[in-house]
Formats: structure tokens, sequence, C-alpha cells
């Protein structure tokens, strides 16, 4: 069995003062690390940001309100049409404010997605190779 799960979808992503625009959004899971989802945002062949979400907070974000940091997610229904709304909040400006940026994704896809992983490790089921890291962090310290 492949230990990934990776998917590329069509994202809308606004900033201050912008219009939505598509970008692509790569979303990967590895069993390898199990309670992370990584996404990476690009347009026109340039990386424009990369994070590491938890796979359970994206979860609950199909269904109810959830993050109180740098990312907050949150359904939004407009008719039949069902979005993940994801806020992402960057460094501090002079003025006290921070940028922030909102990804819009079709909540569908992401249910899929997350679907697929839990396919590969069932909730409850995931494993951390605590010795596994230790070793590898305390060879390279030598």
């Amino acid at each position: 069995m492949n230990p990934l799960v990776h998917k590329t979808l069509v994202v809308q992503l606004s900033a201050e003062g912008t219009e939505r625009c598509p970008v692509l959004a790569h979303l990967s899971y590895d069993a390898d690390d199990p309670f992370a989802v990584t996404a990476v945002f690009g347009h026109d062949g340039h990386v424009l940001a990369q994070w590491r979400l938890d796979r359970e907070m994206l979860q609950d974000g199909l269904t109810r309100p959830v993050g109180i940091g740098d990312v907050r997610l949150r359904p939004v229904a407009t008719g039949p049409w069902r979005e993940l709304r994801i806020e992402f909040l960057g460094d501090f400006r002079p003025d006290g404010s921070r940028h922030h940026a909102v990804v819009s994704a079709w909540a569908p896809a992401i249910a899929a997605f997350l679907r697929e992983t839990r396919e590969l490790v069932p909730p409850g089921r995931e494993q951390v190779r605590v010795d596994a890291f230790l070793a590898e962090i305390l060879s390279r310290a030598e």
C-alpha cells in the first residue's frame, strides 16, 4: 500500500484588497507523519505558500468553525455550494494588524481527500515513531 495520499485542487485565494484568484492547492498526507496534511499553494509554477495543517482540524472545519491561532477554518454554504474557508494569519504589520489571506476550497473535494487519508491511517491509529525520530536527530548532532 502506498503510504502517501496526494490531491491537487483548484482553490480560490483572496488577500487584502483583492478579488478571488484561482490557484492550485497540492494536498499531501504521509502515513509517517500521521497527524499532518501539507498544503502547498502555487500559481504559474511558483510556490506562494506552504502550510502544515492538522488533519483532525481540517475534518472538523468541514462542519464547524475551528482554530484560534494562525489558521482558522469554517464551513460556508451558498445554496447547494459547500466550501471550506481557510484563513491564514501572517506576520504583524507596523500598525499592529496582521497580513492575512483566505483560501476557499470545494468542501466535497477536501472531504474526499480526508477519506483517503483515513483509509490509510484511521483516526486513533496514528503512531509516531519517537525512538526513530530521536535517533535521527541525535545522529545529526554528531
